[in-house]
């Protein structure tokens, strides 16, 4: 006897389609995070002559992947935080798509790793935060996605690799203007010093910290998104510029970038917050001076208040223009700062530092 639409399949039929499902259904989660010291000197023409050097943390905001493999010949790139849906046929793309990171992966996958052969896929994907949000939004999703496929194809990829895949893909393959930094701090994930060596050379050292100073740390510290997207691409063209002409001044500012980001390094294992707090206005000051469209009024103005109300220290995270501010405050002053901060015209929030990089698993949902 057939079962009645009310009653279902059965259970084991359920179980079948729930099991084939998950075989081919995976999902992965990349952290975002935070730029304390150093950022810019990550970039190609400054580390590759001098030698670059970062401090940042991964904050509890995630870029999610999820992958279906098809049996169908098709390829559907999904952005479910932007609604933005592309659906090709096996073997082409949309001539102007809107959703470069996704098959600027899926290109790579098949080249390096299927023979360029294409086979049907599903990629969903979003973000806790708006790209352009200085953040490391975009390098994160990238990272996202890469792991997911590793973890679907079981590719041969390890930390480093799937953060060098993510940079080459974006600089390269893509010719997306940045550092390096977004991509190795989301595969590694927690707080680390990353150095940029000439070679392409690139070496992850996390800091292990006191629980003690990591509390600390987290509870002193609010983000506030200026509530514009950073236009990184201007900023970052200027300083490539400065660099590639070796204008004096540029490279004396990402040369205390660099300096601040080992001296940031020490307060944070000496557990000096105050001095690390000194060192991210010294960084922010630097960093004003590699590029003219760093900052703006509203930036400025948002400091500004902040400085009154508690924070005693701030700056951009990522390359400036907009996004988010970092800021540095006693936890019993966060109340007080974090509601100037919105009446100001911000949109403040605490942050949750992550410990651990990125990561894929089946799922059957």
């Amino acid at each position: 006897m057939g079962f009645g639409v009310a009653d279902g399949p059965p259970a084991s039929v359920r179980e079948r389609e729930r099991r084939e499902y998950a075989d081919r259904s995976w999902r992965s989660a990349a952290p975002l995070r935070l730029s304390l010291a150093g950022g810019g000197s990550d970039l190609a023409g400054y580390s590759d002559t001098f030698g670059g050097a970062v401090i940042n943390v991964t904050i509890g905001r995630y870029a999610y992947a999820h992958l279906r493999l098809l049996e169908n010949p098709v390829v559907v790139m999904e952005a479910c935080d932007a609604g933005i849906v592309e659906t090709s046929d096996l073997g082409s793309e949309p001539p102007n798509t809107q959703l470069p990171l996704h098959w600027g992966v899926y290109r790579r996958v098949l080249h390096d790793f299927n023979d360029g052969v294409p086979f049907g896929t599903h990629i969903r994907t979003f973000v806790d935060a708006p790209l352009g949000s200085g953040l490391g939004a975009s390098s994160a999703l990238t990272v996202a996605i890469v792991e997911v496929f590793r973890a679907a194809l079981e590719l041969p990829l390890g930390r480093y690799d799937i953060a060098h895949l993510a940079y080459a893909i974006e600089r390269f393959d893509l010719g997306l203007p940045g550092g390096k930094q977004d991509q190795y701090a989301s595969a590694f994930g927690g707080v680390n010093f990353i150095e940029f060596l000439p070679g392409d050379r690139v070496v992850v050292n996390p800091l292990r910290l006191n629980n003690a100073v990591l509390l600390d740390l987290q509870s002193s510290m609010v983000v506030c998104f200026s509530g514009q997207a950073r236009k990184s691409q201007e900023v970052i063209n200027e300083q490539v510029s400065a660099l590639a002409e070796k204008h004096p001044d540029a490279i004396q500012k990402f040369h205390q970038l660099k300096d601040d980001a080992f001296a940031m390094k020490m307060a944070l294992l000496r557990g000096d917050l105050r001095e690390a707090g000194t060192i991210l206005d010294r960084s922010w000051l630097a960093k004003k001076g590699t590029a003219a469209n760093v900052s703006n009024p509203l930036i400025e103005h948002l400091l500004e208040v902040a400085h009154k109300h508690g924070a005693f220290a701030g700056k951009i995270s990522g390359a400036g223009g907009g996004g988010f501010i970092v800021f540095f405050a006693d936890p019993e002053s966060k109340p007080t700062l974090m509601r100037s901060l919105d009446e100001a015209g911000g949109k403040s929030d605490s942050i949750v530092l992550s410990t651990g990089g990125v990561e894929a698993w089946r799922t059957s949902i």
